[in-house]
């Protein structure tokens, strides 16, 4: 499956939070699946930025396409976001890396 890891991006320290999905990416693909991990288009905002709205709306459109959504714990805007979307478009939302 296509696994859309949502979690903290901005709340507290960026990159521990990028660390945290990167974690959870590999320990996806240990599980046999493809995750897309939003949090690495931080390195195209350090050359190209953009408003975050733009990456809102950058990260549902490849949302649209994945098959479950992970919800990593924190406090999120934007991850509350992703989960609301997922939801409306009927994907699949977990909260456990072991619920695949």
């Amino acid at each position: 499956m296509k696994v859309f890891i949502s979690g903290p991006y901005t709340k507290d320290d960026p990159c521990i939070n990028v660390r945290n999905v990167l974690d959870a990416a590999e320990k996806i693909i240990q599980k046999g699946h493809t995750p897309f991990v939003p949090h690495l288009n931080h390195l195209w905002h350090l050359i190209y930025p953009h408003e975050i709205d733009f990456w809102y709306r950058f990260d549902l459109k490849w949302l649209e396409v994945c098959d479950i959504i992970l919800r990593l714990p924190g406090e999120s805007i934007g991850a509350d976001k992703e989960v609301e979307y997922a939801k409306l478009k009927g994907i699949k939302v977990i909260y456990e890396i072991d619920e695949l």
